[in-house]
């Protein structure tokens, strides 16, 4: 049960220990924003590429990009998704701690937990979004 609500000096250490939850929460958003660009980009290639029809033969050895296209795709659509992950892990660490604070229980090993899994979500994130980059690279597109 709740015996007092929390007082100022308490809601604003938590806002104040909420900030750098916030700030890798603004990064994620941005860095999300990234990655969908990136994948309409490889989606519209992909739709250019599956547009050439097979009598034009002088286009039509462009297809031969379309498996390289969909591994860069399925390397996007993963770092989107545990760049997600990371984002929702900061979001319930964020709920976490104002609830912890109104109920007045201890809460830095869950917060550091949630943490933890918010930056190591972020960090499988990039290495896809690395992986991706180094293909999307090794093979420049000099087609138009």
């Amino acid at each position: 049960m709740i015996t007092e609500t929390p007082n100022v000096n308490q809601l604003s250490q938590v806002i104040s220990q909420a900030a750098a939850p916030a700030f890798l929460l603004g990064a994620l958003a941005a860095f999300i924003s990234v990655l969908i660009s990136r994948l309409n980009r490889i989606i519209d290639r992909t739709i250019v590429l599956n547009g050439i029809p097979p009598e034009d033969t002088v286009r039509s050895r462009l297809k031969a990009d379309l498996p390289r296209l969909m591994w860069r795709a399925t390397l996007v659509n993963r770092a989107i998704l545990w760049a997600v992950i990371g984002s929702i892990a900061v979001a319930v660490l964020v709920i976490v701690a104002f609830a912890s604070a109104f109920f007045q229980i201890q809460h830095e090993v869950g917060v550091a937990v949630l943490f933890m899994i918010s930056l190591g979500a972020f960090t499988v994130s990039l290495i896809d979004f690395a992986r991706e980059v180094r293909i999307a690279v090794s093979e420049l597109d000099h087609h138009a």
